[in-house]
């Protein structure tokens, strides 16, 4: 069983650290002549009140993720997407030059890139041929300086869940955080983890609104940990980060969760039909199970088919070059109209011979 304790995996100088206090950090009524932030008192440039500075911790809409998620307040963290987290999740446990953390290629790229840019020792852990966890190659790969080892499910690219047993038996031997990003968990049947943060105070858990919710384009992610995570998160994140607009959309789109859920059942019938279809062209190799708004899928010229589809303006994401990807393209199930679109233009180019 993991001897976790967050006091011993943090930075000393982010125990003692003062955060910066707000001038809503510091008043938090909503009723005033609010002389206190330096704001503009008469309206702003556009039609829309945004001269007052956003709530820096989100109330409202943490409320409104309450039921939603079966998760209290004090757990949840709002960042500018997931990539916040991310970094702040570095930050706060690595050392840099010193502290290790473990990926688990092929996956989403951003925890390279912050480990990266933070000077943090990278220590890779391939995933199997079928792109499930090696879990004595993980465990093997902890060291003393190893403070978080991420884990993505669904995968992103290869669409598929990690085998539950793994991610546990990693929890439970591991005295660092393990986090689990869950950006596509819409999308699969799988249970996601937070309903076991409450058994394991090393997990973490991302999700996102721009995937299911269709709010890329607003930037806000979710972080979900112990009330003593999340308060560290707080402490070192930017006082504003999720600015006035998102917050507002999210307040709306919150009390949206039917048509949500509506898109996502419309998607995963589309994802059943594009697989399908795929499946039956002679350049495609192998369709891989996905449970994941997105298909990756293999071809006999991967590349040539990438030029093809942006000659047609259909832009799909070309991950040839990924680890274990060989001859991959990422495809992302769009709408009925779109994946028609795709699939006819496939099909002209496998009968032009253009391969050839």
């Amino acid at each position: 069983m993991s001897n976790f304790d967050l006091n011993k995996i943090l930075r000393p100088h982010i125990l003692s650290l003062a955060p910066y206090s707000s001038a809503r950090d510091e008043y938090t009524g909503h009723i005033g002549i609010f002389l206190d932030a330096n704001e503009n008192p008469y309206g702003s440039v556009t039609e829309a009140d945004y001269n007052r500075y956003p709530d820096p911790y989100q109330a409202n809409i943490k409320q409104k993720l309450v039921p939603i998620k079966n998760i209290s307040a004090e757990q949840i963290f709002l960042g500018n997407g997931s990539d916040e987290p991310i970094d702040l999740l570095t930050r706060a446990t690595c050392t840099p030059g010193k502290d290790h953390v473990i990926i688990l290629p092929p996956t989403y790229g951003m925890y390279e890139v912050s480990a990266s840019i933070h000077d943090i020792i990278i220590d890779k852990v391939s995933l199997t041929s079928d792109y499930l966890i090696d879990i004595q190659g993980v465990l093997s790969a902890v060291t003393p300086d190893t403070k978080i080892i991420w884990i993505c499910s669904p995968n992103n690219p290869t669409g598929n869940v990690m085998q539950h047993e793994a991610i546990q038996t990693i929890l439970e031997n591991f005295n660092g955080l393990v986090v689990v990003d869950e950006a596509y968990i819409d999308f699969t049947e799988t249970p996601s983890w937070i309903q076991h943060l409450d058994q394991y105070p090393n997990l973490v858990v991302l999700q996102t609104f721009s995937k299911a919710w269709g709010l890329a384009g607003i930037r806000v992610g979710m972080c979900f940990a112990s009330a003593g995570l999340i308060r560290i998160l707080n402490k070192i994140k930017p006082p504003y980060n999720i600015s006035l607009p998102a917050q507002q959309a999210l307040l709306q789109g919150l009390d949206s969760i039917e048509k949500k859920d509506k898109m996502v059942a419309e998607i995963l019938k589309e994802r059943a039909s594009l697989c399908n279809m795929l499946a039956d062209l002679s350049l495609v190799i192998k369709v891989h199970p996905t449970d994941a708004n997105f298909l990756l899928v293999q071809f006999e010229d991967a590349k040539a088919v990438m030029d093809y589809l942006i000659s047609e303006t259909i832009i799909v994401r070309d991950r040839s070059r990924v680890h274990l990807c060989d001859g991959c393209l990422r495809i992302t199930v769009g709408t009925k109209e779109e994946n028609e679109t795709l699939i006819e233009s496939l099909k002209k180019f496998q009968l032009n011979g253009i391969m050839a």
